[in-house]
């Protein structure tokens, strides 16, 4: 029997981080479905999901945690997917402005009193090619449920946005 597993990793970033993990899932039968991964400054970050075979499931927890003797901290946890709700609407968002403090901030408290679900979120700070000020974007993925007022979340949205010097875009995408 299959257990399946998400596991978070995050350690000082140096060649040869993912293989340590991938070889030892490999080594107890496990099979890598999906991940997401990215250094940050010096530090190395990264979600997956894997399947193990159960009897294998232990043995592969505690040589996971032999990995903190090289800096690196591995947490996992059953992966018990939720029933998704039946009728919600994935969108594209993309935020981009001259960086300051709170964006994030009014933006999520935003959709999260909307009960909008934050799929994925990558922001970065970089200087505008011909100002220098640093600008901030963002680009996320929304799981909207389908009792919120789309219309209302984007004039809240586009108010937050007025007050904060940003652009705020939003493009539907294909069914989740």
């Amino acid at each position: 029997m299959q257990v399946p597993l998400v596991m978070t990793v995050i350690g000082k970033d140096r060649p040869g981080l993912v293989e340590s993990v991938a070889s030892l899932v490999s080594q107890h039968g496990g099979n890598w479905l999906e991940s997401r991964m990215c250094r940050l400054g010096g530090e190395f970050a990264g979600i997956l999901r894997l399947h193990v075979v159960a009897d294998q499931e232990q043995a592969l927890f505690q040589a996971l945690q032999g990995l903190q003797a090289h800096g690196l901290t591995v947490v996992v946890h059953p992966d018990r997917p939720e029933a998704a709700p039946a009728h919600r609407q994935l969108v594209q968002m993309e935020i981009v402005g001259q960086d300051r403090p709170g964006i994030v901030r009014q933006i999520s408290s935003a959709l999260a009193r909307q009960n909008v679900n934050v799929e994925e979120l990558a922001t970065e700070c970089h200087s505008a090619p011909m100002s220098g000020e640093t600008l901030f974007t963002a680009q996320a993925k929304l799981l909207i449920p389908s009792n919120c007022n789309v219309a209302e979340l984007r004039r809240e949205l586009e108010k937050i946005a007025g007050d904060l010097l940003v652009d705020v875009t939003f493009q539907e995408l294909a069914e989740p």
